[in-house]
């Protein structure tokens, strides 16, 4: 896909963009749902101070909460795909803007509603649920239960409420800063054509074969991101701040205890996987060793961490190539499944193309109301395949899970939210090594692919968990983090990881400043832990056993019907009785074994 500059939205196919109009057909349909909002909401606070008289009262309360939050997903959905089509647009900002304010005056409005559960007496409240009207809610009931002693008086839950939106402001700003105003430098290709860099197709220029590009391409980037740095670290420290004083005002010990709370994960889950990536860390130095060995370099520097190892031909895949190749992939989860991505493929759930002031990057996104869109920036690249076949995994999690649960439990919990996509990276990864069984050159490009997933996926998100913990941990003890301090803790951590191979560029300080998920608050770690699980599920799916298939399935129909730690027990994986992580990584060396011989 050679193209010197970013085409412009109106540029790309029709068949290359999202159809929006599934969800809305217009932006006066948006206008007529968001004024049904108000009627919701005065509909949902009529049950305010009644919600102790009887179980049925609780029972229709909560409906009609339900009712007023589905709603309210389904317009923000709207306005935030249409906000990421182009990042500068005003009308879809403006869209966004209201969505967003709405939801945070609702959360304001209706913030009496937890405070006046939770004075509900404790007798009475046992008696109500054990009748069958509440029989539904009663698990959602009682985990609300659970946060009693996190909750705030209504008058705080309602201050609370109402700031929402504005604490979010350092989260907005630098979403801004990095995908509508910041332009990165030309970069010159290895047939000498100079080509605008994106955030796109950085990771194209790493994996060149020639290392002028792509040590021009790392110092660009990251030249850029060093010439804002001093903003980006006004905006971290900002999420940091909301971050550690909303625990603190809601009484947990630390905000890593805050985020693992809705999930019911222990702070064990956390630290224990960082210890387990500790004990593993000289698999990495092998693998980086032999790498830099392959490559006849003196010296290893990060950008060359992603060129393959052995000489091979740039396929440059085009979109259908990719839609065929990934539904061959999945034909080992069986008829369904296939159906149901070539539906995404049909109905246009996908928006493909990389566009100017298109947000950068890869997700899947929707609700319970919308069919589960894809957003890419797709290039042509090998990796571009495994994004699709990734954020496939994520809308067919989104899918299933919507498909065989009430609205109340249809969301699966944020910590089972990388299983299913890395699960689809490893069934196109057995796909492709079996298509290519003779091509021992295709095979060392899988294999360091493989390899560089675990190596990104756990190792690399390990760290950028380490480095997230410790930087809540400095702001729990006050202390400010500035720029200087900021990239300081980073490089000494990437060199902790990548230090006994690697002899790091300067410019890889400021990383953390190109790390978005750094301010989605303790989200990073589920990368590692869902690889993990996904190399297990992996391997029972390919086993042929068709009642271990069958568990998969039952974890992606599973929504948030009980806590996620059960459901992934139930479907075949142990996270608290069994080394899921140490597994994973002895794995990875294994898996460095079989690249050596291939090559």
């Amino acid at each position: 896909m050679s193209r010197k500059s970013l085409p412009e939205r109106k540029d790309i196919p029709l068949e290359l963009t999202w159809d929006l109009t599934l969800i809305y057909p217009d932006s006066d349909a948006w206008e007529k749902d968001f004024i049904c909002l108000d009627e919701l909401v005065k509909g949902f606070n009529a049950y305010r101070g009644k919600l102790s008289e009887s179980a049925v009262i609780l029972n229709d309360a909560i409906a009609a909460l339900d009712n007023m939050e589905r709603l309210l997903e389904k317009l923000y959905t709207y306005a935030h795909l249409k906000h990421d089509e182009d990042t500068a647009e005003p009308a879809a900002k403006s869209l966004e803007n209201r969505a967003s304010g709405k939801a945070a005056a609702i959360s304001a409005e209706c913030a009496w509603f937890e405070p006046e559960l939770l004075a509900i007496d404790d007798k009475k409240m046992q008696s109500m649920l054990s009748e069958k009207v509440l029989a539904f809610y009663k698990p959602s009931i009682e985990e609300l239960l659970r946060a009693k002693k996190h909750t705030l008086s209504e008058k705080e839950e309602r201050i609370l409420g109402a700031l929402s939106d504005v604490l979010s402001s350092p989260a907005e700003i630098y979403e801004s800063l990095t995908d509508a105003d910041l332009r990165f430098p030309t970069v010159r290709r290895e047939n000498k054509d100079k080509v605008e860099l994106t955030s796109g197709n950085y990771i194209k220029f790493l994996e060149s074969s020639d290392r002028k590009v792509r040590k021009h391409a790392f110092k660009a980037m990251f030249s850029s991101y060093k010439n804002i740095i001093n903003s980006c670290a006004s905006t971290m420290d900002g999420t940091v701040k909301k971050h550690v004083v909303s625990a603190r005002l809601r009484n947990y010990p630390s905000a890593l205890d805050k985020a693992l709370f809705a999930d019911e994960l222990p702070r064990e889950l956390y630290t224990n996987l960082i210890e387990s990536v500790h004990r593993h860390i000289p698999e990495l130095t092998e693998y980086l060793k032999f790498r830099k060995k392959k490559l006849k370099l003196k010296k290893l520097d990060m950008y060359d961490l992603y060129t393959p190892l052995a000489k091979r031909d740039e396929h440059v895949y085009t979109y259908k190539e990719a839609q065929e190749t990934v539904l061959k992939a999945f034909e080992v989860m069986g008829e369904e499944y296939v159906a149901t991505v070539k539906r995404a493929f049909a109905e246009r759930w996908v928006d493909v193309m990389e566009c100017r002031r298109k947000r950068s990057g890869a997700y899947s996104s929707g609700c319970y109301d919308t069919v589960p869109y894809l957003l890419l920036n797709f290039n042509g690249t090998l990796n571009d395949v495994f994004t699709l076949a990734h954020e496939l995994g994520h809308s067919m999690h989104s899918y299933f899970s919507h498909k065989h649960q009430e609205y109340h439990y249809a969301s699966y919990p944020i910590f089972a939210a990388e299983i299913a996509s890395t699960t689809n990276e490893l069934l196109l990864h057995d796909y492709l090594m079996k298509k290519y069984a003779d091509d021992p050159a295709m095979q060392s490009t899988l294999l360091v692919h493989l390899i560089d997933e675990v190596r990104a996926c756990i190792y690399r998100q390990t760290m950028f968990a380490e480095f997230e913990l410790d930087i809540h941990e400095l702001r729990e003890k006050d202390v400010p983090l500035t720029a200087d301090l900021l990239c300081e803790n980073y490089y000494k951590l990437n060199d902790k990881y990548y230090g006994g191979a690697v002899k790091a560029d300067d410019l890889i300080r400021y990383e953390w400043a190109r790390i978005p998920h750094f301010y989605y608050n303790f989200y990073v770690f589920k990368y590692a832990t869902g690889l993990s699980a996904a190399m297990k599920f992996a391997a029972n799916i390919l086993s042929g056993d068709a009642s271990l298939k069958e568990k998969y399935y039952s974890f992606l129909k599973a929504g948030d019907s009980k806590n996620v730690l059960e459901i992934l027990k139930d479907a075949g994986v142990d996270f608290i009785n069994y080394p899921v992580v140490d597994d994973a990584l002895k794995d990875f060396g294994k898996l460095v074994k079989q690249l050596k011989k291939v090559l």
